[in-house]
This record gives C-alpha cells, sequence and structure tokens, in this order.
C-alpha cells in the first residue's frame, strides 16, 4: 500500500499484522518498520469483520504533571520515571507539564527537563518538549495551580525557554500586558493556549486574533457559557479550530464533550496526569500543592479537582464508551495534538513516520507498544 526508503544501515526490519489504521483509512495487513514506518501492505478493511488486534498511532498526550509517584517540578530524574510509566500505556509522545511557582523553582525543572528533551531514554516516551501550565494565569482562577501567578514578560519566558524548549504556553489573555504577550510568544514559534482565566468571550476572540490557537482543558478553569455572556468556553466553541480536554468523565460530563467535539473540529485528549496517575490511593505533591487520590480521582484538600489519575489508553476506552468509533477516538488521543504542535512524522501511521504504534485486543486492552521502533516492556505496568 505504501512504502518508504531503503534501510540505513544498522537498522534492523520488524513486522506487525493486524488491522492497521493508516492515514488513509484501515487496513488489514501488515506494518514494516524500523525507527520509522518502512512500508504498509494489505488491503482496506472494516475492522467488525474480522478477529484481528488493532494497530493505532502511539498516543500523544500535551498535559502531563507526573505518573509514578513522581512531579515535573520534582526537578532531578522525575521525568524519566514519569516518561517509562506513561509509555506502558500507550503514550510514545508527550509535554511535561509545569505547575505556576515561584521562579527559581521553574529553572530547577527546566533544567532537568532540558535534558531529557535532547535524547530520549530506554523505555520511555519521548519527551518533545514544556508545556508551560503558568505562572501567567489569573491569580482569580487558579483551579489547583499555587497562588504563585504572575504578569508575563517576554524576557522571563525568553530566559525558561533558553533552560528547555517550551512548545506550548498557558495564558490568561485579560491580564494586563497578556495580549501583547500572546502575540509576541506567538511570533517565537511557540503554542499558545488560553487557561485559567476568568477573560470574557470577547477576550478569548481578542486573543486567538493575536495568535492564540487552543485552550487548556476546556471547560475547567475558565469562565462559563451563559447565553447572555458566552465566556471563554463560549469562545472556544465558536472560533476554535484546537482544544485540549479531559476526558476522564469526571472533569468534563460526556454531553458536554460531544458538545465540544461538534463545535471544536480539531479537539484533542490531555491526561493532566499527577504523580497519583499509576499509584494507589494517598497522599501526593502536585507542585507545591499536597493532592489525595481517592475514588479515581485527585483533589484538593477542599475537593477542588486536581489533575488526574488517567492515561491515554483509558482515555481511548472512555471515548469508545460514550460512542466515538476507534478511529475518530484514536485521532483525538494521536493525530489532533500532533498537528496542534505542526508534527507531521507523528501522531498517525503511514511510510516515513515514526514507528510510535499501540497495538490493542478487540476489548481495546493494550498488548504492546513501540516507541520509535522499541517495544516497551508493559510487565510492570
Amino acid at each position: 500500500m505504501s512504502a518508504a526508503g531503503p534501510l540505513q544501515q544498522g537498522q534492523q526490519c520488524q513486522q506487525l499484522q493486524g488491522n492497521i489504521l493508516t492515514s488513509s483509512g484501515w487496513v488489514q495487513g501488515s506494518i514494516d518498520f524500523s525507527e520509522r514506518v518502512l512500508a504498509i501492505h494489505g488491503s482496506a478493511t472494516d475492522p467488525s469483520l474480522n478477529q484481528e488486534h488493532y494497530i493505532l498511532p502511539g498516543f500523544v498526550d500535551l498535559h502531563v504533571h507526573g505518573a509514578g509517584g513522581k512531579d515535573t517540578m520534582d526537578a532531578g530524574t522525575a521525568i524519566t520515571t514519569i516518561a517509562r510509566k506513561l509509555a506502558q500505556h500507550g503514550t510514545t509522545s508527550m509535554l511535561a507539564t509545569t505547575m505556576t511557582a515561584p521562579m527559581p523553582d521553574l529553572e530547577a525543572a527546566l533544567l532537568a527537563l532540558g535534558t531529557v528533551c535532547k535524547q530520549r531514554s530506554a523505555g520511555s516516551a519521548r519527551v518533545l518538549g514544556v508545556h508551560l501550565e503558568g505562572p501567567y494565569i489569573n491569580p482569580g482562577k487558579l483551579g489547583a495551580q499555587p497562588d504563585f501567578a504572575l504578569s508575563g514578560s517576554l524576557e522571563q519566558v525568553k530566559k525558561l525557554h533558553a533552560i528547555a524548549p517550551i512548545r506550548l504556553i498557558t495564558v490568561a489573555p485579560e491580564v494586563n500586558g497578556h495580549l501583547d504577550l500572546v502575540r509576541e510568544l506567538t511570533a517565537m514559534g511557540m503554542r499558545v493556549q488560553l487557561g485559567h482565566t476568568l477573560g470574557t468571550y470577547d477576550d478569548g476572540v481578542a486573543a486567538l486574533a493575536n495568535g492564540a490557537s487552543s485552550f487548556t482543558h476546556l471547560y475547567n478553569a475558565m469562565s462559563r457559557l451563559d447565553h447572555r455572556a458566552p465566556g471563554m468556553v463560549g469562545a472556544a466553541l465558536a472560533h476554535a479550530e484546537f482544544s485540549e480536554i479531559i476526558p476522564d468523565l469526571l472533569h468534563v460530563h460526556p454531553g458536554a464533550i460531544k458538545v465540544a467535539m461538534r463545535a471544536i473540529p480539531k479537539l484533542y485528549c490531555v491526561t493532566d496526569s499527577t504523580a497519583a496517575s499509576g499509584m494507589p490511593d494517598g497522599e501526593y505533591m502536585l507542585g507545591r500543592q499536597v493532592v489525595h487520590k481517592c475514588l479515581g480521582g485527585v483533589r484538593l484538600a477542599d475537593g477542588t479537582l486536581a489533575g488526574s489519575t488517567l492515561t491515554m489508553d483509558q482515555a481511548l476506552r472512555n471515548l469508545v464508551s460514550i460512542g466515538l468509533d476507534i478511529a475518530d477516538a484514536s485521532k483525538r488521543v494521536s493525530t489532533y495534538a500532533a498537528d496542534f504542535l505542526g508534527m507531521s512524522e507523528r501522531g498517525r501511521l503511514q511510510a516515513n513516520t515514526y514507528a510510535d504504534m499501540v497495538v490493542l485486543d478487540r476489548a481495546l486492552k493494550l498488548i504492546a507498544v513501540y516507541i520509535e521502533g522499541e517495544k516497551i516492556d508493559l510487565e510492570n505496568a
């Protein structure tokens, strides 16, 4: 069906067979790969007509705070633990996401992240860069963020960006000076999301006109939709091409997820996962905040939702459980996030893309993960 160039010296060809979700639809056949996809052989199929496994693009998560008991703000080797734990749940590439914090804390966290962004560790998801979620947010809409919100400056962002590559930054556009900041950050090549905001509908529209291109965990920590005051949610539903959403079915009702899918063409899913992800119930840290994992969620002491324990394989299953077909769900956990970052070599399966793949059984249970051709050990997932 499709083919890439010949193998490079030292590369070995591997092969998987099953129902392959390619960029042009389902193919029943085989996929040859090394670090990248070499060729896909087979014919178009309806996977409901056979019993073979599903082979989908690896999951792309642009909002990750932690996993496996570690938080990105822990600095040191924490990100390696996080990236390995999430790889075992099918996340093949990710953005390490920071918390609103004093500048020395952010600098320490980014120092550790900068090293990992340059070189992927064996068994780990590819860390594509940093999602700076704050400190340039509205102090009146912190959500679970600590109270260290700042008015942003381009010089400050450049200083952080020199430590580790910032690919995405969350900004509250109504804060004084932030509309200019949105325009400046966009000119630097960063993606800007609107979030943790009390901004009006007009604030959101103005920010989109100045280069903002998505919304941080849609519905959560932003001004709500009302028929006379549409708020930031209204700006997203009326104008956005992209937005992230947390499909753990706790942060957002399934009906509200479906509303967003009808309104926003490339709505993509994130986990907003915390150190509690993949861990037993108990207390964990989210930046400087103590959070509590219980009843399938993560909350502050006052009950405020504080990130999640969601994994991307469960996100896929949740989307299917509320009525999406597997191909549509796959785009929302892989392709659209890659599109948002402008990455044509990830989030899809076709010749020459990275061999980032997940293999699932007919119940959508993860049975194999490949990251840039490396098979990940799932035994301790």
